[in-house]
């Protein structure tokens, strides 16, 4: 994973994202915000087990999905269930250590 600072590639309110096997973050002060790397890290991980692009397709289609069942974006954004995943690990440093393969299907919601 490299850790990259470009603030014009993050989208307006967000703080980072992974794009195997880059994090790009928007400040540099978010290098040392180590629940924001560890959220990140775990869509790296999910990337991995889904060998990359298959992520990206599922993620927008959840999000497309959650986006006509919610017509909020926010709401869509936080309900993909990749995204529940790292919301609810984040915290857990070590949480990448323990963590079972797929287990964001664990966070998958109708």
């Amino acid at each position: 994973m490299f850790l990259i600072v470009a603030k014009y590639l993050i989208p307006n309110g967000y703080r980072g994202i992974a794009l195997f096997p880059f994090v790009i973050l928007r400040d540099s002060v978010d290098k040392c915000d180590l629940y924001l790397i560890n959220h990140e890290k775990i869509h790296i991980r999910q990337q991995l087990e889904l060998l990359v692009l298959p992520f990206y397709v599922i993620y927008f289609m959840d999000y497309g999905i959650k986006l006509i069942r919610f017509r909020n974006k926010n709401r869509a954004y936080r309900e993909i269930f990749f995204e529940r995943e790292a919301y609810a690990n984040e915290k857990d440093l070590d949480y990448l250590k323990s963590r079972s393969h797929y287990s964001f299907w664990k966070y998958i919601n109708f």
